[in-house]
């Protein structure tokens, strides 16, 4: 029997008054000044910052302080971070209007710390500094003249507690934070730092830039496109979705479970793989099982510090390594073997001029009719010690198997996840669109993935019994979906969304289906007296489809007709009439 997890254990926590808030400033120097461009990582992320809501983008840590440590020692230590890290002594210059192509790392400065101090913290003191820390990711950095760091020192009767900092993500990610919080620990415990080994985000850039660094990324850019052009365009594509430009408010739902860590440890050693690629694997398999796909599309963030010069450099590598795994194999032992030279790929493919990214990314999204969908993301940050990724305060290291809520925030893709421990114990936290995974479902899932590890560290599991082992059931379409170049398409979502992109032009959309190939989808509009042509058609429902709902793809070509048949609901009457026009639609025929 499989014990059941508690259900809808709640973490959220009531803030108390702090009884002084106080402001210090706190001046350093005695680093270099520097200019240069901007990292692709920095690129990636300043336009990010530019265009989202910043409770979105900024990051936040939460970094414990040892009893008796004073104020003074605490911004001693902090002080001596700016010094030592030229991305915490960086600013982004650019005119208005304009994204910053490049850095300036300033010699001195001055930051600031809020110090709120208290009579005595909550019961969950560390979930109360979580709290402060999120509440300062309100606001947009100003890149061009702001300390990328908001710092808020809570104490208890003036005696430090813990440090809540909010990062810009121009700056800093996920790594450059456990580095810091490492760095922080040691600094207060009197230890010296060794010399730097990573490269500083100037000379970061000069190597990206390097002919060796341009390769690199021309590289990347025909592995996204490969990808791009093949792939299914939205993971989660179900009558119930929703498009991935659309976001949602998800709240955290945590796994901590021995019982995962020991079956993980289990499966690695039954098939000879790496706990990081049979997870992998098993993330891989439950997702494409869920959303009813022949394979998986998912973003791995963390995957582009595995060379020595960024491993501990402090600044942000965000950029998306991209798997594209191919989940038709018949168990799921041959899917481990695929899947490890599938992240390798993905990893090697990870750098890449962020802005050409994108350039890519919405002409071949509009060439081939659809809305690439960050929907997938699982950030494995299992290989940093626990104590740096702020886990090791929260973590329950005797739960057999434990299900709890946290917190909700937006969230951008359709299923996030972060991997903190692999062991003793599996500690996950997921992040599901309530659109596509109802809190049973989400947490289903969780339960699911430990479910499909025990399994797999007995035996090698056949693909076709994954709902009979996990008990996760694959989307639910109506009869009317059928799978176009790749993609989940619903025809009739299709023709609802043309027309009205084409200002309620009366529109029939046909499927043709030849024996061994895909279906293909043509378009019939009947315009009037309203000038049209395919590639007006065809930019328009492009132009409606992020904002469309799940299922709609362009259909494979477009015919101008002048009024509708008198039967409208059958394709052999549209079929008859005089065509106007008719093609594509697409700047380039595919």
């Amino acid at each position: 029997m499989t014990p059941t997890p508690a259900v809808g254990k709640d973490t959220m926590l009531q803030k108390p008054q702090p009884l002084t808030t106080t402001t210090v400033t706190v001046a350093y120097a005695g680093g270099d000044e520097r200019r240069g461009p901007v990292t692709m990582g920095q690129a990636n992320m300043i336009r990010c910052i530019l265009r989202d809501d910043p409770t979105h983008i900024n990051i936040h840590d939460v970094w414990p302080v040892p009893e008796g440590t004073t104020s003074a020692a605490v911004t001693d230590a902090l002080r001596a971070l700016a010094v030592r890290h030229e991305g915490l002594r960086t600013t982004f210059p650019h005119p208005p209007g304009a994204a910053p192509v490049g850095q300036v790392v300033a010699a001195e400065g001055t930051f600031t710390v809020t110090v709120l101090d208290h009579a005595e913290l909550p019961g969950e003191p560390a979930g109360y500094a979580e709290s402060v820390a999120r509440a300062a990711r309100a606001g947009r950095f100003a890149l061009e003249r702001e300390f990328p760091v908001r710092i808020t020192l809570l104490t208890v009767a003036g005696q430090p507690a813990y440090v809540a900092l909010a990062f810009s993500h121009a700056v800093a990610d996920g790594s450059a934070m456990a580095i810091l919080r490492e760095e922080f620990a040691e600094l207060l415990a009197g230890k010296e730092l060794p010399g730097l080994t990573s490269l500083p985000p100037v000379d970061l850039a000069a190597v990206e830039a390097s002919p060796a660094g341009l390769r690199k990324s021309e590289a990347s850019l025909r592995y996204w496109e490969r990808i791009l052009r093949t792939g299914p365009q939205e993971m989660f594509a179900e009558p119930r979705g929703r498009r991935p430009g659309t976001d949602e408010e998800a709240r955290q739902l945590t796994l901590r479970s021995r019982r995962g860590g020991r079956a993980l440890a289990g499966a690695a050693r039954r098939t000879g793989h790496p706990e990081a690629t049979v997870l992998m694997a098993a993330w891989c398999a439950l997702v494409a099982h869920r959303a009813g796909q022949d394979s998986c599309v998912t973003a791995v963030p963390s995957a582009n510090r595995f060379h020595a010069r960024v491993a501990r450099s402090v600044t942000t590598t965000s950029q998306d390594a991209l798997l594209h795994l191919d989940v038709r194999v018949p168990a799921f032992d041959a899917l481990v073997s695929r899947t490890w030279g599938a992240v390798l790929n993905a990893y090697r493919h990870s750098q890449f001029d962020s802005v050409r990214l994108w350039e890519m990314i919405d002409r071949v999204t509009a060439e081939r009719g659809s809305h690439f969908g960050r929907d997938v993301v699982f950030n494995d940050v299992s290989a940093l010690p626990a104590p740096l990724l702020g886990t090791d305060a929260e973590d329950r290291d005797d739960a057999e198997q434990e299900l709890s809520w946290g917190p909700p925030q937006a969230l951008p893709t359709r299923l996030l996840a972060f991997t903190y421990r692999t062991a003793p114990q599996l500690h996950i936290s997921l992040w599901a669109a309530p659109s596509v995974f109802a809190p049973e479902e989400a947490e289903g899932f969780l339960s699911g993935l430990v479910l499909l590890l025990e399994a797999a560290a007995a035996e090698d599991v056949p693909m076709e019994a994954l709902a009979e082992v996990t008990g996760v059931r694959p989307a639910e379409r109506g009869p009317d979906w059928l799978r176009v170049d790749g993609c989940w398409v619903s025809p009739d979502a299709v023709r609802e969304t043309l027309g009205r992109a084409v200002g309620g032009l009366p529109v029939w959309v046909q499927v043709t289906e030849a024996s061994g190939t895909e279906p293909h989808l043509t378009a019939y509009i009947a315009c009037g007296e309203t000038p049209l042509t395919p590639t007006e058609a065809h930019r328009a429902l492009t132009a409606t489809i992020p904002a469309a709902g799940s299922g709609v793809l362009a259909p494979h070509r477009y015919v101008i007709v002048e009024n509708p048949p008198a039967e409208p609901d059958r394709s052999d009457a549209w079929r008859r009439l005089n065509t106007i026009d008719e093609g594509t639609g697409r700047s380039r025929q595919v």
